[in-house]
């Protein structure tokens, strides 16, 4: 009998099941194993914080099934940890608005356009400034849209079909949508009051943190047939929106976040963090949040899709052409703040369980029904951005990733550094000015401190993350992407 390669990280053992797999084996009030995948230099870095006693401790999970598992980019989160994926059976588990997180639908989503690098040399400055003074972006109040509650109650029950009604986004818009930009579950009347008026006026903003919209250019397709469907070739422009439910999502969380604590207070005490807090399955709160989630995941998509309105406008005016001449069009919009019900064979048998995608992205592959029409032949793109000087990813979902992910991989970089670290060692004003001078970068932010907790050197490395995903099979690789305009809140 061979003994498997063994890694311990603060007296957690993880065991090496083949490469890029290391499991927690389950032991004590665990109920399945843990797994991470992820190269041994990321290892290093998931294991230097709390990310893997996080994923141990989401094994505690009532109903959760085969694994709790962490992808590459994983790290730290509240409770459950950032690239983490959860699948709990959805008539005797639980829903964990621990395991969705505060920004509900936080996710990105690429605009393909006709434009070579060339034609936007000379026009970066001018375009960077336009974006910055047009798209709404920082904490607190403004959005390209603000309107009274009834507006807020339609765009939650109707998602992107309320943009489209209202000229804001074209039926392709839809169609290239994960879930075409609506979920039919959402529950208007399950978000409260509150949280409705924290939304009213941030309907088309990008918040702060690690929100941004990034003008970028294709440096390398690696399937060429594959970025074809896609609609990308080397040297055209992009852009990249990546932000989330705003105010609203983060009210929603905390909401049922507390009512779970008062209601379920017994299912709250078996578990070893209660950041953990999850409803049961079939309970009226479980299915309460659901209701509330799914409006809040419509929210964000409506957030995502007025930003990508506003900068069809933007690029109008600054390159003197209709947005249609240039073909700004929607590649595809990827959530990664998320629960959704979902069929998986899990041991021959399908359940359908709840998926938590927690800083994870949904990466299904060629010929799944609900990958959309368009790609259902290669495969559902799935979007990794990078920090903003490192690039970006656009992969296809693998033919692994069903069985090994349920679904899903890595949806970004992932942090190596707190905020509050990345401040101290980075200069904001420095950092822009080194990504401008050396590498032809240029970022505009509200603040310089946003900037430093941003920095390139404040992530993991993209690259890395990016192999290992399309090493096992999960996410492959078709292209990636480099900036060159970035605006930040």
């Amino acid at each position: 009998m061979t003994t498997r390669e063994t890694k311990e990280f603060d007296g957690i053992t993880l065991e090496r099941v083949r490469e890029h797999v290391w499991e927690i084996p389950q032991e004590g009030e665990m109920r399945v194993p843990a797994r991470v995948l992820a190269s041994e230099p990321l290892l290093e870095q998931i294991g230097d914080d709390k990310t893997l006693q996080q994923l141990k401790n989401a094994t505690h999970l009532p109903g959760i099934t085969k694994h709790a598992l962490c992808m590459p980019d994983g790290h730290q989160g509240y409770g459950f940890p950032v690239g983490g994926v959860g699948a709990t059976d959805a008539e005797k588990g639980c829903i964990s608005p621990g395991a969705v997180g505060y920004d509900i639908n936080c996710g990105v989503r690429m605009m393909r356009t006709n434009l070579t690098y060339d034609d936007l040399k000379g026009k970066e400055e001018e375009l960077v400034d336009s974006l910055f003074a047009n798209v709404p972006s920082g904490l607190g109040g403004g959005g390209v849209v603000e309107e009274g509650i009834d507006t807020v109650e339609e765009i939650l029950a109707r998602g992107m079909d309320w943009a489209l009604e209202r000229g804001y986004a074209t039926e392709a818009d839809l169609a290239h949508c994960e879930d075409e930009g609506m979920r039919p579950d959402a529950d208007p009347d399950a978000v409260s009051q509150k949280a409705k008026d924290r939304g009213k006026n941030q309907i088309g903003s990008l918040g702060s943190g690690n929100h941004f919209l990034e003008v970028q250019r294709v440096t390398d397709v690696f399937r060429p047939e594959v970025g074809e469907a896609y609609g990308l070739e080397e040297d055209q422009i992009v852009v990249l929106i990546h932000c989330g439910s705003r105010g609203l999502g983060h009210q929603t969380c905390t909401d049922y976040l507390r009512r779970i604590e008062k209601e379920h207070a017994d299912l709250l005490e078996d578990l070893p963090d209660k950041e953990l807090a999850a409803a049961p399955a079939g309970s009226e709160l479980a299915e309460e949040y659901y209701g509330a989630m799914c409006a809040a995941i419509n929210f964000a998509w409506v957030n995502r899709q007025l930003i990508m309105h506003r900068t069809r406008q933007v690029f109008a005016r600054v390159f003197g052409r209709d947005w249609e001449d240039m073909e700004m069009e929607l590649l595809y919009d990827v959530a990664h703040n998320i629960a959704k019900k979902e069929t998986h064979t899990v041991e021959g048998e399908e359940r359908e369980l709840y998926v938590h995608r927690k800083g994870a992205t949904r990466a299904f592959p060629a010929g799944h029904p609900e990958v959309p029409a368009a790609y259902r032949d290669v495969g559902q793109p799935v979007i990794i951005p990078g920090s903003m000087g490192a690039g970006s990813y656009v992969l296809r979902g693998g033919d692994e990733s069903m069985g090994l992910t349920f679904g899903s991989t890595a949806h970004g970089a992932g942090r190596v550094m707190s905020r509050t670290q990345a401040k101290q060692e980075f200069w904001g004003e420095t950092v822009q000015d080194e990504l401008r001078d050396q590498e032809k970068i240029y970022v505009k932010a509200q603040s310089g401190a946003t900037v430093a907790e941003e920095a390139p050197g404040v992530y993991k490395d993209v690259d890395e993350v990016v192999r290992v995903s399309d090493d096992l099979g999960i996410g492959d690789k078709v292209a990636r992407t480099y900036p060159v305009c970035n605006i930040k809140g």
